[in-house]
């Protein structure tokens, strides 16, 4: 009985020290794991991009702020059903049932061709990756899954460009380089079998003439390339635009009355020296004449300077198709050509009136346009005097 009694105290003792190193030991591990679940939720919370945790039940357990920006939400979406605020479509439009998605999703999932719907109608495309996790620790943790979002409209937009780029430009290539190579060949034929001089210069025109437009678009293009850039720099001159207008009238008058049009040209006496850019103010007035008389059947082209505001007023009139109220919105977008059969018939890149904006912005210029179908259009281009 002595010894029993004697062993007590020190069991006693023992199972005390094991209750206090167990309560200390709790104490320690909750703080750590909720630091460590703060620490966690301010790294997801630094991310650019949007990451959403969603249990078994796809209701959703954490959200970043770059979540909420792009679901365009500002209050907590903790508990809500993911399909109730992520609206998604795919390519030709058609919902896309985000829930079933991400409850058959075994192995990581990634789309780059869905588009965000959002309440007015305007979308955004987006980077998904859907990947199942284990909310917790062994067997015991609850299962959900964690999706990763990123706008990426922009790229999207950059590469249709870039395949529109492409498609456009070598279509155009390719037709004027068939016509050019085509009438070169047919020249040779009629020197070699009959030797008329006269069918031999006609095919020789049409070759230059498709060989000239090949030349127009390869500058548009390097001028193109250095705007994107930011390569295009200002150099100031003083531009006499009354000599100006004059040569423009020299160089732009054949090719009126080649297609029976009349060029003509009308510059104010009280006109002073301009400073700007004489070979940018050049390109965007010979854009638009080119433009005028391209897209002129009959009638004239008119072009005006006159003093205004410490610089000049220019105006470009023609009596041609006219713009539709919905492309006056488009025309200086990139590559953008109007569907109107009438422009479709002539040869054109779309980049034309986009590197034309470019350039007006760089010299501070002012553009506007009035127009309507089969009517004509008149674009008035202001150009300030620069220091």
């Amino acid at each position: 009985m002595a010894t029993q009694k004697s062993s007590s105290p020190r069991k006693h003792k023992v199972l005390s020290s094991a209750k206090t190193f167990a309560k200390n030991l709790k104490a320690t591990v909750i703080p750590n794991a909720e630091l460590e679940r703060e620490r966690l939720t301010s790294l997801i919370n630094s991310m650019a991009d949007g990451v959403i945790s969603i249990n078994e039940n796809v209701k959703i357990v954490l959200s970043n702020g770059a979540a909420l920006n792009i679901l365009d939400v500002n209050s907590t979406l903790k508990g809500r059903q993911i399909n109730t605020v992520l609206h998604l479509v795919d390519a030709n439009n058609q919902p896309i049932d985000i829930r079933d998605i991400i409850l058959n999703t075994k192995t990581q999932y990634v789309s780059r061709d869905w588009r965000i719907q959002y309440s007015d109608s305007s979308y955004a495309n987006l980077y998904i990756s859907i990947a199942p996790v284990r909310l917790g620790y062994a067997q015991k943790g609850s299962k959900g899954y964690v999706l990763l979002l990123r706008d990426i409209t922009r790229e999207k937009s950059l590469e249709e460009e870039r395949n529109e780029f492409i498609s456009v430009v070598s279509h155009e290539l390719r037709t004027p380089i068939a016509i050019a190579e085509g009438n070169i060949s047919n020249a040779q034929f009629i020197a070699e079998k009959s030797g008329d001089i006269n069918a031999v210069k006609d095919a020789l025109k049409q070759a230059h003439d498709q060989i000239e437009f090949l030349s127009g678009m390869i500058n548009d293009l390097a001028t193109l390339s250095r705007a994107e850039r930011g390569k295009l720099q200002v150099e100031l001159e003083s531009i006499n635009v009354y000599e100006l207008v004059k040569q423009l009238d020299h160089n732009y008058t054949p090719e009126a009355e080649a297609k029976n049009l009349t060029f003509s040209t009308e510059a104010d006496s009280r006109l002073e020296l301009l400073q700007s850019s004489k070979l940018y103010v050049r390109e965007i007035l010979q854009n638009f004449i080119t433009n005028a008389i391209k897209y002129t059947e009959s009638g004239s082209v008119m072009l005006s300077a006159r003093p205004k505001n410490h610089g000049v007023e220019f105006m470009v009139s023609d009596t041609g198709i006219g713009i539709s109220k919905a492309d006056q919105e488009k025309i200086y977008d990139k590559f953008f050509r109007s569907e109107d059969f009438r422009t479709r018939q002539n040869n054109g890149t779309g980049l034309g009136l986009y590197v034309t904006m470019k350039l007006a912005r760089l010299i501070h210029a002012e553009i506007d346009l009035h127009s309507e179908l089969n009517k004509g259009s008149t674009f008035t281009i202001f150009i300030p005097t620069l220091q």
